[in-house]
C-alpha cells in the first residue's frame, strides 16, 4: 500500500526521511537484540504490540466507523493471522542470528510479494520480473551459504518471517481499496495483539521494568519509521527511495561489529546488495511501463 505522492517530487526530501526511516529500523532491530532472550518471542512480541496501542488513537474514529461486513472481517483476521506468526519469528531470529543477517533476509519480502500477486492476484510476471527474482533468490542463497556453514533455525525463521510479511501485504493490497490507511494500519496493530496473546501467555514470564521500556521504545521507533516512511513516499517515488534501503544493511552491520561484537560478513553484505539490487530493478520497471506498484518498499513489511 503506497500513498500517495505529492503533485511536485523532491528527491531530496525522499532521500531524507528514507534515511531517518532507516534509522528508526535499525534502532528497532538493535533494542530487540539488547532485549534479547530474556523473555519469550512471542511474549516480547506481544509486549511491543500492546504498549504500542497508544499509537492507536488517532485512528479510533475511522476504525468505528467503518462498516465491517463478513467478507471485510475475514481478511482483516486473515492478515493478522499471518502478520502474527511473521512477527513471532521475527523477534525468535532476532536471538538467533546476527543483526546483519536479520536485515539482509527481510529484504527478501518484496520479492515473494512479486511472486504471490503473479500467483494469486493475476499479476503479470514479465521475464525481466522473473530473472530479478531469481537474482534476489541468488542472494538468499549466498547469505545462508548452505552446505558450506550451518543453517540455524534463526534463518529458517527469517525465511518463514519474509514469507508472512508478504501474506500479510498481499492482503492489505485487496483492503487498501476498501477502506482508508488509517484503519488498515489500526485493524492490523489489533489484530496481530490479539493473535499474539494466547502465545505469549502460554510462555508468560514476569517483565522487568527495564524490558517493559525498551520494548515500549521498540514500539515508538516502529511508529516512527512507518510515519518518516509515509513521508519519504509523499516526497518522491520509489524508485528514489528504495536503493537508500541499502543504507540500512550498512547501519545494521557496523551496529553488530561495535555494539554486539557480530563479526562483519562480507558475504552477507554481497547478498543482502543482490537482493536489493533485485528489487529496486523491479520497482524501476513498474515506474518505466506506469504500473500501480506491486513490490512494496524493503520497509513497507516491518514490525
Amino acid at each position: 500500500m503506497q500513498p500517495t505522492q505529492s503533485p511536485k517530487a523532491t528527491p531530496a526530501a525522499g532521500i531524507f526521511w528514507m534515511i531517518v526511516t532507516g534509522l528508526n529500523f535499525v534502532a528497532v532491530t538493535a533494542i530487540v537484540k539488547h532485549v534479547g532472550s530474556g523473555l519469550p518471542a512471542a511474549q516480547s512480541a506481544f509486549l511491543r504490540y500492546v504498549l504500542g496501542l497508544v499509537f492507536l488513537l488517532p485512528m479510533l474514529g475511522p476504525m468505528l466507523r467503518t462498516r465491517m461486513d463478513r467478507p471485510l472481517a475475514t481478511l482483516f483476521a486473515a492478515r493478522g493471522a499471518v502478520h502474527t506468526l511473521g512477527v513471532i519469528l521475527w523477534f525468535y531470529a532476532m536471538t538467533r542470528i546476527p543483526i546483519a543477517e536479520v536485515t539482509a533476509m527481510n529484504y527478501l519480502s518484496p520479492v515473494y510479494v512479486t511472486l504471490g500477486a503473479a500467483l494469486f492476484l493475476g499479476e503479470t510476471l514479465a521475464l525481466r520480473r522473473i530473472l530479478a527474482v531469481l537474482a534476489a533468490l541468488l542472494g538468499a542463497l549466498v547469505i545462508l551459504r548452505p552446505g558450506l556453514r550451518e543453517v540455524n533455525a534463526g534463518h529458517l525463521a527469517m525465511i518463514g518471517t519474509a514469507l508472512a510479511f508478504a501474506g500479510s501485504y498481499l492482503i492489505a493490497k485487496r483492503v487498501s481499496g476498501q477502506v482508508s490507511p488509517a484503519v488498515v494500519v489500526g485493524m492490523l496493530s489489533v489484530t496481530v495483539t490479539i493473535g499474539l496473546a494466547p502465545f505469549a501467555f502460554a510462555v508468560w514470564v514476569p517483565p522487568s521494568g527495564s524490558e517493559l521500556f525498551w520494548l515500549f521504545l521498540v514500539a515508538c521507533f516502529a511508529t516512527a519509521g512507518h510515519y518518516t516512511m509515509t513521508l519519504a513516499f509523499q516526497a518522491a517515488p520509489l524508485t528514489v527511495t528504495q536503493p537508500v534501503t541499502f543504507l540500512q544493511l550498512i547501519w545494521a552491520t557496523a551496529l553488530g561489529a561495535l555494539v554486539f561484537a557480530e563479526p562483519v560478513d562480507g558475504w552477507v553484505v554481497l547478498g543482502g546488495a543482490i537482493i536489493l539490487g533485485a528489487v529496486s530493478f523491479i520497482t524501476w520497471r513498474e515506474a518505466m511501463l506506469k504500473r500501480r506498484a506491486v513490490t512494496p518498499p524493503a520497509n513497507a513489511t516491518k514490525i
